[in-house]
């Protein structure tokens, strides 16, 4: 079998650049009227953006011959799995690892844990934020192992994360909704998305279209929760808050 690796590479590597040309041109602007910075120092930017372009391109280049290729294919052969109700615990630990490998979320808890002196150490983030990932996928495997609308799940949630802001801190309160939008990163959606795309293209009377995608849209949302329900653990405890301002 022959593995095409870099087919199409050249359009992924057009895309990059047309994504990387207005962040040049906006930094290119504030250097010549406002920073004016030293020229090694812009020099240090220019290899910052090359590292990124190459960096981008090699990554999506992957997903594109291995992530979601090789996902779809996982998802196929999970979802021909007689005991069905085991891809609900699957589809937690996919979640927990996978955004345990997911770099945003690295840089979002260390932030997290330098910005509050230790006080919401970067482990217990992760941990929360991994487990809130974890659910969100094992409810999306029940939803196409039921058929349920998607709708069950959001309402039900975003409801129940309203309820949870009004006992909550300030602090908690923007991590916990900056957390939803982190969780969502590259990892989650191409290796997850193409994991249920898969399952559900492969289980009986399951729309991959209803059914294998709306997965985002819980990985945004449960670890909302998670961290305002830490949040809350934290208060109950009588740990020091901070900027409750």
């Amino acid at each position: 079998m022959t593995i095409h690796i870099f087919e199409g590479f050249q359009t992924v590597m057009l895309e990059v650049s047309m994504a990387l040309l207005p962040l040049l041109i906006f930094f290119a602007a504030f250097q010549i009227f406002m920073l004016k910075l030293p020229m090694q120092r812009v020099m240090q930017v220019g290899i910052g953006f090359v590292l990124t372009f190459f960096g981008l391109s090699f990554f999506l280049q992957g997903v594109h011959v291995g992530f979601m290729p090789v996902g779809t294919m996982m998802g196929e052969t999970l979802g021909s799995w007689e005991n069905k109700w085991l891809l609900i615990p699957i589809g937690f630990v996919l979640g927990f690892a996978a955004t345990f490998a997911e770099p945003a979320v690295s840089i979002m808890t260390d932030e997290v844990d330098q910005e509050t002196g230790g006080y919401i150490s970067q482990k217990m983030m992760l941990y929360t934020l991994s487990m809130g990932v974890g659910v969100s996928i094992a409810l999306s495997m029940l939803r196409i192992l039921t058929g349920w609308s998607l709708w069950y799940f959001i309402i039900p949630g975003y409801l129940l994360a309203l309820i949870l802001v009004f006992f909550s801190t300030q602090t908690f309160i923007g991590i916990a909704f900056d957390s939803g939008g982190v969780a969502t990163g590259p990892m989650t959606v191409t290796f997850i998305v193409a994991v249920a795309v898969g399952i559900s293209s492969a289980t009986a009377g399951s729309d991959p279209l209803t059914d294998g995608f709306g997965m985002i849209a819980l990985v945004a949302l449960t670890p909302i929760i998670a961290v305002l329900i830490l949040g809350l653990i934290f208060t109950k405890k009588g740990g020091k808050k901070t900027n409750d301002s």
